[in-house]
């Protein structure tokens, strides 16, 4: 074994202190301060991801709750339209049966007539009835507009009564069903 000079020995117990591995309790001393810093930002980042979580969360909830609502307008306006166009048929058979009763109350010359007024009141109870279902006439007075959505112009002729565009003559009534046409007013037209 070799003997080192004394200054030699101070100087590697020097070295060796300064390089000497730190202490258990140093090393846990070091971990907690790192930590604080660590700490700090970490809840801060929680915090951060959290809040987008809960963010995106009530976005996705105000979007399914948006759809909902949709829905029940949808299937109510469905729901509605199904009941109101459901005797559409039965509507549209029915319009022909109006036209005859009209032509039979326009054959009775005398409107004191018993019979006429048994068949004029049939007549009403059957339009009340039909407009309660949701069927109306189309309104076509003689000099209003022709409004080709609702009337059908069938004829044309001058006149010197009314200027181009306006009905002269209603033909045959039109009737609806909310916005639907069951059939148009067919009505005569001045050009």
């Amino acid at each position: 074994m070799y003997v080192l000079d004394k200054e030699k020995q101070e100087n590697i117990d020097e070295l060796e202190e300064e390089v000497k591995e730190p202490s258990q309790e140093e090393l846990k001393e070091e971990e907690l301060e790192g930590n604080d810093e660590n700490i700090d930002s970490e809840p801060a980042f929680k915090i951060k991801s959290l809040e987008n979580k809960l963010k995106e969360q009530e976005e996705a909830y105000m979007r399914i709750n948006a759809e909902y609502a949709n829905y029940r307008r949808r299937t109510t306006e469905e729901k509605a339209s199904i009941g109101l166009f459901a005797n559409e048929k039965l509507m549209n058979n029915l319009i022909p049966v109006i036209d005859n009763m009209e032509r039979a109350l326009d054959l009775f010359e005398n409107k004191e007539d018993p019979l006429y007024t048994g068949v004029e009141m049939v007549y009403k109870q059957m339009l009340d009835s039909l407009a309660q279902a949701g069927m109306k006439e189309i309104p076509a007075e003689i000099g209003s507009d022709f409004d080709h959505n609702m009337h059908m112009a069938i004829m044309q002729e001058a006149s010197e009564e009314y200027e181009a565009g306006k009905i002269t003559m209603v033909m045959q009534k039109g009737y609806s069903l909310g916005d639907k046409i069951l059939r148009a007013t067919m009505v005569k037209v001045s050009c």
